[in-house]
């Protein structure tokens, strides 16, 4: 990849976003499969960038066997999310969260190790206070949109009471 590209007209005037995905997996006590990657001090969902070309869906697939080693059905989009530049990632970001469904525990789990240092089920509560605080709300809105048969774009979500 080049650090910069130049896009043919008219696509030059257009907007340009990184694309990310993630899965929503629970355990049968409703506890939130998180990893906790190297290079963030924060945990996250199973997920990551899209490749070039990569559908949301196929992306979301294919992080979940690379960071845990399974093929989880990646099931219906839960929420759509965008976050602007942020950091050292000079682009905004659409972020994809699908239901993934229940796993009944880590037994069959292979952590990628290169990526990943830890992972857990967690109470949602603890869950979404591990994640990074501009992607918190994201918890709490894929368990309700989850619950209510819905999908939600979260920066018109209502905020959640507690």
């Amino acid at each position: 990849m080049t650090d910069a590209f130049t896009l043919p007209e008219p696509y030059s005037r257009l907007s340009v976003n990184l694309a990310a995905t993630g899965a929503l997996v629970t355990d049968p006590d409703g506890r939130v499969l998180m990893v906790k990657p190297h290079h963030n001090p924060h945990w996250t969902f199973l997920g990551g960038m899209l490749d070039t070309g990569e559908t949301p869906r196929a992306g979301c697939g294919r992080e979940i066997k690379e960071e845990i080693g399974l093929d989880l059905p990646v099931g219906r989009l839960l929420l759509a999310d965008w976050a602007p530049p942020e950091g050292r990632r000079p682009l905004p970001l659409v972020y994809f969260l699908f239901d993934c469904g229940t796993l009944p525990g880590l037994d069959d789990v292979i952590l990628q190790e290169d990526e990943l240092s830890d992972i857990a089920f967690l109470p949602p509560s603890e869950a979404a206070a591990r994640l990074a605080p501009h992607v918190a709300a994201r918890l709490p809105a894929a368990l309700a949109a989850r619950d209510h048969h819905r999908t939600v774009w979260l920066p018109d979500a209502p905020t959640p009471t507690t």
